[in-house]
């Protein structure tokens, strides 16, 4: 067996970033920025006005000082003139400062009077006044790899780009092995279960950024794996769930290495997941994944969501841990590393008492794995303690 870190790393040696491909802005959210990109334009593009108000020459101004008003100025419809002394221009909010205009006097400092405003409050130091370019210039760049994010995208469409570079997704064919599996809706016999792995580890690599193809169900039969395996070919990666481990019926392996499977490692000293294996198969890589539903689903966010990222060009890295005051007492840990269901809730962790990896109910329930070193001493209640967010 290897340790978790190791397999971390013989997995990232069997992905790396996609192909290139643009897109339009309206449909980057969540995609991974491929190449720099720089803004076409300043923004904002011209000294605008950060109040309503009028627009003078901040020399001319002083208490119980008097302006005409010549003109207004809005957003997209600018005043044309020029600002002399003794002058104002009514404006908006975000319009163009006029020219000779270098202050705004909010509208609750002034009494208007026909076409003469007069200064009555107290304007304060502040001009009022965005200078052009105060967000960012032209050539302003945004670097990659990078996964955009609502804030972002607005940036972007700010900067004047209409499409961006984004890595492609990975296409991940998904089997899921075993005779005693039957979808969700159909009626299983007396010794059938439901498929449920499939669905939540849809969900995890597609919201890490992956195209998941579900392909039938195989059964547990060299002739049905190698029709599943057929089926993948193609994918940027193909997940199997289940039939990875030793038994009289698990044939993945098996069938694997009968299509030329160069396997990179077999079974990982950790629980649950301990019978996780990984290669390459036709030239792409392959991730055997255990078929107990916690297990396969542990393993999804420890191995299978860092290796998306790094085929979208992230930096390849493990889950990111944070910590939290323990709030059980935890015996000493065994020769494998134990990734507990826990509930963190204002920094403190709770495990769950039954950790069977074959009880969905309670990962559902938890929002957190707690990671137990190899041969970790007893824990006792004020520890800190790593965690990684579920």
């Amino acid at each position: 067996m290897i340790t978790v870190e190791n397999a971390l790393e013989d997995l990232f040696a069997l992905v790396g970033p996609l192909d290139v491909e643009e897109v339009p802005l309206a449909d980057a959210a969540g995609r991974v920025l491929a190449r720099h990109v720089s803004a076409r334009r300043d923004q904002p593009p011209f000294a605008a006005s950060a109040m309503d108000g009028y627009a003078i020459r901040a020399a001319d101004l002083g208490p119980g000082a008097r302006f005409e008003v010549i003109g207004e100025s809005a957003a997209g419809a600018r005043f044309d003139g020029t600002v002399n002394e003794g002058e104002a221009v009514r404006i908006f909010t975000g319009a163009p400062m006029p020219v000779g205009a270098d202050r705004v006097v909010i509208q609750e400092d002034c009494t208007r009077t026909g076409d003469v405003i007069e200064i009555t409050g107290t304007p304060g130091t502040g001009t009022h006044v965005r200078p052009a370019g105060a967000d960012f210039t032209n050539g302003h760049r945004i670097a990659a790899p990078r996964r955009l994010s609502p804030a972002d995208l607005a940036l972007l469409a700010a900067m004047d780009l209409p499409c961006l570079p984004v890595t492609r997704r990975p296409e991940i064919a998904l089997i899921a092995t075993g005779d005693e599996l039957v979808m969700p809706g159909e009626d299983p016999g007396p010794d059938q279960i439901i498929a449920s792995n499939s669905f939540g580890l849809k969900a995890l690599a597609e919201a890490a950024g992956a195209h998941v193809r579900m392909l039938p169900i195989a059964r547990d039969s060299e002739a049905s794996l190698t029709t599943a395996f057929d089926l993948a070919r193609g994918a940027d990666l193909t997940v199997t769930i289940g039939g990875a481990s030793v038994g009289d019926h698990d044939l993945v392996g098996k069938v694997a290495a009968d299509l030329g499977l160069a396997r990179s490692f077999y079974k990982v000293a950790m629980r649950p997941g301990k019978p996780l294996m990984a290669g390459r198969l036709d030239g792409a890589p392959m991730l055997g994944l255990p078929g107990n539903p916690v297990s396969a689903i542990v393993c999804g966010v420890l191995f299978l969501r860092p290796m998306i990222e790094a085929m979208l060009g992230l930096p390849p890295r493990a889950p990111v841990r944070r910590h939290a005051t323990l709030e059980a007492r935890l015996p000493e840990n065994g020769p494998r590393q134990h990734f507990m269901r826990a509930h963190v809730s204002e920094g403190r962790i709770t495990p769950f008492q039954t950790q069977d990896s074959a009880l969905l109910s309670v990962l559902a329930e938890a929002n957190a794995l707690l990671p137990r070193p190899i041969g970790d001493g007893p824990r006792v209640p004020g520890d800190t303690v790593a965690y990684i967010p579920l």
